[in-house]
């Protein structure tokens, strides 16, 4: 998925569909003198509605389409007949997707499961017929129902990456070449800052056939919470992970320093985040010698931790195999 076709954030206009209005109709046949009423039911406006697709994972599709519109019902006939439900408009988003209130702000619903449905924009309701109004003192009701009108306003619709493992790190700390040797995923590698502008997604093979999913989420930086970096756009991502996998580069100046940065951007964004379970990794280990691992161990004290490398695969399944041991905890 190239960088520019991967869209998080819509803001989209939706506009359900009126309700058919009830049919004030009296039957009138030749050999049925006061046939009384027998008007039907108007039809149900249109939802607007979000279903979860498994095979998508960006709101690209939704970028362009501002204005969405779902039909209207049709009025109610003679003889009871009701009047056809106005057109359903489904709009397919990928797992992890989160519906708002573009004018509150207020959380409406999120989808998590592939064909799960919701409705964004719910249609006017159908007005009843008069035939529902006839009684023993009423026997000719000459009035039905209008249907319900639409509704209509801006909706938010956010994208929040759902995967087993995110990782959590610096710029150039290691965590794209990481997901290009456990998975078949292909990040953006290079010798420079923000080389990783989506969130990536890689599948990790395991023993015996299991796997979990990883995301590479882009680089944080110190004042991530406050917008700096690539600020806020990201950080939301990391909320769906079951477990963070914090990464330090071992050619960092400071470990631990590195490491309580990171979870304080974490903190200032939503404290929640250090509910979830996580795990220190120390990348680049190629470039250290036991010493040295040694003296970066005493400095991380009682902070669970791994060296590893992705250049000569040091500790590769043993990380692997910790990840696993930490899902299923």
């Amino acid at each position: 998925m190239a960088e520019s076709n991967f869209v998080d954030y819509v803001r989209i206009h939706c506009q359900s569909g009126s309700g058919g209005a009830g049919s004030a109709h009296l039957r009138r046949e030749k050999y049925i003198p006061k046939g009384g009423p027998d008007g039907g039911d108007g039809g149900r406006g249109g939802h607007i509605i979000l279903e979860g697709n498994q095979h998508m994972w960006t709101l690209l599709h939704l970028k362009y389409r501002k204005h969405i519109k779902a039909g209207n019902g049709d009025p109610g006939g003679k003889q009871r007949s009701t009047g056809a439900d106005g057109e359903d408009i489904v709009l397919e988003v990928p797992l992890g997707t989160i519906a708002r209130d573009a004018e509150s702000g207020e959380f409406l619903f999120e989808i998590t499961e592939h064909g799960e449905s919701k409705i964004l924009m719910k249609g006017g309701r159908g007005g009843l017929g008069n035939d529902h109004f006839k009684s023993s003192t009423n026997q000719t009701p000459r009035y039905a129902q209008p249907g319900e009108e639409d509704v209509e306003g801006w909706r938010i619709l956010e994208l929040k990456v759902l995967a087993d493992v995110g990782l959590v790190g610096f710029p150039s700390s290691g965590k794209s070449t990481l997901l290009s040797v456990v998975s078949a995923a292909k990040p953006k590698i290079a010798e420079y800052h923000f080389t990783t502008l989506v969130p990536n997604l890689g599948i990790v093979g395991h023993r015996e056939q299991r796997s979990f999913i990883m995301a590479d989420i882009p680089g944080i930086i110190e004042g991530a919470h406050e917008g700096k970096g690539l600020g806020l756009r990201f950080l939301r991502h990391i909320e769906r992970n079951s477990m963070l996998l914090f990464m330090v580069p071992a050619d960092s100046k400071d470990h631990l320093k590195e490491y309580k940065i990171l979870l304080n951007e974490l903190e200032k964004y939503n404290p929640e985040l250090l509910d979830k379970q996580r795990f220190l990794a120390i990348s680049k280990a190629d470039l250290l010698d036991e010493e040295l691992m040694t003296e970066i161990s005493a400095e991380l004290k009682d902070i669970p931790h791994l060296f590893f490398s992705s250049v000569t695969g040091l500790n590769i399944q043993n990380l692997k195999d910790k990840i696993w041991e930490i899902l299923n905890s």
